[in-house]
């Protein structure tokens, strides 16, 4: 099905299918997981929401279909996509408010993670409109079990940015939010073609640490290559990557917090909070802003 098949405005009549027993959906806006793979990875919620669903939302509706044609449903679908989400939202709206049952759907996996569909959730949000999920496959927690590295805490930060100056300004961010204090198992998708020097990019602004890669998660070709970043950016800067990836850093070393907080306690003694800040700015590049806040929670505690 295409999408030039089922772009129709979501307000035209549209009838309510009869459920099929007494725990099939309420109205509303529900967010179903789908597999990001393997189809047995369904579930069997998933199946009759999607089956008694009045339409369903999906990020590519010839995608979609392929899915429904396999799990033999009939439905009706429309596309909601990042070009046309806000255009969308009012006669989804008011199709919610007539009492309809509408499932949203990404292409795999858990719609809103790194998909469309975040801004139709908050409208249906702020106007007390019901709204609840149908938990499943997510890539990025699947790829994080695999990968042998710390699982909590982890945090998933989507696609780096595709530009290289942008790419390598973010992960520089992150490595300061590290020397302040953040311990994380950190996650994103990359495309393919990038994923070479996005790795080399991650090691310069990370070093050598634990990191992992996984491929084309529960499908036939499955792989998580673990090792460090260097490793890995040399690896896959001579063996090309196909498919769905995930990529995976550790948590830095212990000591990258303890040289902040030496540093701010040594200058702290002989200066201000503004004068401390200043200096360890200087001698370690951090953003200004960061160095700061750390400052004074250490002079508050020193005068605790």
């Amino acid at each position: 099905m295409s999408d030039d098949a089922c772009s129709t405005s979501p307000s035209a009549a549209l009838a309510v299918k009869p459920l099929d027993g007494p725990q099939g959906p309420p109205p509303g806006l529900v967010l179903v997981s789908t597999p990001i793979g393997n189809l047995g990875d369904v579930s069997t919620r998933a199946r009759d929401v999607l089956r008694q669903s009045d339409l369903i939302l999906c990020e590519d509706t010839r995608h979609t279909a392929h899915l429904l044609a396999a799990l033999g449903i009939s439905a009706r679908t429309e596309p909601l996509h990042d070009h046309n989400e806000d255009a969308r939202i009012a006669p989804i709206l008011g199709l919610l408010r007539a009492g309809r049952r509408i499932a949203l759907v990404s292409d795999a996996g858990t719609p809103l993670v790194s998909d469309p569909g975040y801004r139709l959730v908050r409208a249906a949000i702020a106007e007390g409109l019901p709204v609840t999920a149908v938990p499943g496959p997510n890539a990025a927690v699947t790829a994080l079990v695999l990968s042998g590295l710390p699982p909590l805490p982890f945090l998933f930060l989507g696609f780096p940015p595709p530009r290289q100056a942008a790419r390598r300004a973010a992960f520089g961010g992150l490595r300061a939010a590290e020397r302040a204090g953040l311990r994380a198992t950190l996650i994103w998708h990359e495309a393919p073609h990038r994923l070479a020097e996005t790795l080399t990019d991650m090691a310069d602004a990370f070093g050598t640490r634990p990191a992992a890669v996984a491929r084309e998660l529960t499908k036939h070709f499955e792989e998580v290559r673990r090792g460090d970043l260097r490793g890995l950016a040399s690896h896959y800067a001579t063996n090309a990557a196909r498919g769905e990836i995930t990529v995976l850093a550790g948590p830095p070393e212990d000591n990258d917090a303890e040289d902040l907080d030496g540093g701010l306690r040594a200058a702290l003694k002989d200066h201000s909070v503004r004068e401390a800040a200043a200096l360890v700015t200087a001698a370690t590049g951090l953003p200004k802003k960061v160095v700061y806040a750390r400052a004074l929670v250490l002079a508050r505690e020193g005068n605790g």
